[in-house]
């Protein structure tokens, strides 16, 4: 049985490398993918970084304008470095003009986040719960009336809603508290691509164990995991490129192995498959170079 008669798969658009990126890639990048059947784009969100980085809603609402069914999602935003209101427009925003396609990834973030923006990180999961309620407030209410510990708002009115009712807001977290805590406010979650694959093999139990507590259906949830990546027919080409990713982009050489999936198309499809059965029901694939190519490769390997 091919890869995607299994799960679904979504697609990253080129949006941070080390090298220059070439808007013309990221154009055939969305379009091919949509065209080939891919889920949905990804991207993520890194604003002060080391290497070229897209911001997310720019780079979305472009990849929005050029297709027409492809969902189109950012794994994952890191809310304490925004006000949610703002993020609840801009959210609202990209759903409206994309026809009810946005995917909402949200995190804590880490301490440099919070040191970078000058964020106190005290108390830092309460502000992020109010940051989350009050987003959804802004999206189904008419007008919201909130006062937690770090936002308040009286009588607030947005009247542009999302077309999704809801517009799904997923998290990207590793922790087991965070896992659990998943279960209880998100409608999805996807693994960093950082993060080891296995990692991933311990931390889909905790999140169905916590959905099927509080009676969610884990069948329903999506569970997803990033995978940086790289397919050639040479498999010391294929690890080279995703070697240089992990050395330059990550400062983590050893996630080469541990978090990537690399070789060539044979060997990547059976390492896609043991991702599967960990309990994915959903993948992101995440090229690293020549991005238009590994493109058409990793279609053909999961068999769109």
């Amino acid at each position: 049985m091919a890869l995607k008669d299994q799960i679904p798969f979504g697609m990253s658009l080129p949006h941070r490398s080390p090298d220059r990126i070439d808007m013309q890639a990221v154009r055939t990048v969305a379009q091919r993918a949509e065209a080939l059947g891919f889920r949905d784009l990804w991207v993520t969100e890194n604003t002060l970084d080391h290497v070229v980085s897209f911001d997310p809603i720019s780079i979305l609402t472009y990849a929005a304008a050029v297709t027409s069914r492809i969902r189109v999602g950012a794994s994952v935003v890191v809310l304490a470095i925004h006000h949610p209101v703002t993020v609840a427009h801009q959210w609202a925003t990209l759903d409206y003009v994309s026809n009810g396609r946005a995917i909402l990834g949200v995190g804590l973030g880490r301490p440099d986040h919070y040191r970078q923006f000058g964020v106190p990180e005290s108390g830092r999961v309460r502000r992020f719960r109010e940051e989350v309620e009050l987003i959804r407030a802004l999206w189904t209410q008419p007008t919201v009336d909130y006062s937690g510990r770090f936002y308040q708002l009286e009588g607030g009115t947005m009247p542009l809603k999302p077309v999704q009712a809801p517009l799904p807001i997923w998290m990207g977290v590793g922790h087991p508290n965070a896992i659990r805590r998943t279960a209880e406010i998100a409608d999805g979650w996807m693994g960093s691509g950082g993060s080891s694959i296995a990692e991933f093999g311990r931390s889909v139990p905790l999140l169905r164990e916590a959905l099927e507590k509080i009676g969610r259906d884990p069948g329903r949830f999506p569970i997803s995991k990033r995978i940086f990546m790289a397919v050639d027919e040479r498999p010391e080409v294929a690890r080279r490129e995703l070697n240089r990713w992990f050395t330059e982009v990550y400062h983590n050489p050893a996630g080469t192995d541990a978090s990537g999936i690399h070789g060539t198309p044979e060997q990547v499809r059976e390492k896609l498959a043991e991702v599967v059965a960990l309990g994915a029901n959903h993948l992101l694939l995440n090229p690293v170079s020549r991005h238009v190519e590994q493109l058409e490769a990793l279609a053909e390997v999961v068999g769109l």
